[in-house]
């Protein structure tokens, strides 16, 4: 079967799921969002003893939040390459011939791997990356009900915010970086843009009547 997959790589609060569940919608694409099956992943890669996942998945909250960003920004970095296998093999079972996937484990390094061709004959992959501006980013982040769930157990959970914030900035900098070396479409979100306008920029980039 041919299939059409549409990946939106990029870093949280940018919009990736807000205009991914919009093609859905609109085009009858299936939408597979990658933070749904995310700890699935992880935890297939830990078994299988890929090294970042493995040390992800026993440490306490103050040993992820507390750290320096620039070593989680690394370790994202890591764990998006160790689970790219998983999330490639779980599109290769969707049974659909339209397919939109977003998530920040679609980055410019990973999408480059041998790995990411689907073995699908005749399949049409088209990536594209969306990052917020850092004020943006912060200021969505402080609207999500579901983060003091995740710094829960942090000594420090203003600090451990901080940590993730910036952590997140430096991701999403070496994203457009990445993509900008490699001629990736980037949508910079500085929530300037109505969703109606970000909707129409992604659809030009990916050839949407």
């Amino acid at each position: 079967m041919k299939k059409r997959v549409l990946f939106i790589g990029g870093s949280p609060c940018s919009g990736k799921s807000t205009v991914a569940e919009r093609i859905s919608k609109q085009y009858g694409a299936h939408y597979f969002k990658v933070d749904d099956y995310l700890d699935t992943f992880i935890h297939r890669a830990a078994k299988r003893g890929y090294p970042a996942c493995k040390k992800s998945v026993t440490m306490a909250p103050d040993e992820i939040w507390m750290r320096e960003p620039s070593i989680q920004c690394e370790e994202e970095f890591l764990i998006y390459g160790e689970i790219a296998e998983s999330v490639f093999a779980h599109l290769e079972k969707l049974d659909a011939d339209f397919i939109v996937t977003e998530g920040a484990a679609y980055t410019p390094n990973v999408m480059a791997k041998p790995c990411v061709p689907l073995s699908t004959e005749g399949t049409e992959k088209e990536y594209i990356s969306m990052i917020p501006t850092p004020d943006f980013q912060i200021s969505h982040y402080k609207k999500r009900e579901w983060v003091p769930y995740i710094l829960k157990g942090c000594s420090d959970k203003q600090q451990a915010f901080h940590n993730w914030m910036e952590r997140d900035i430096l991701f999403a900098r070496q994203v457009k970086a990445a993509c900008e070396e490699n001629a990736i479409p980037c949508i910079v979100n500085d929530g300037s843009q109505t969703l109606d306008g970000l909707f129409c920029i992604v659809k030009e980039l990916f050839h949407l009547q």
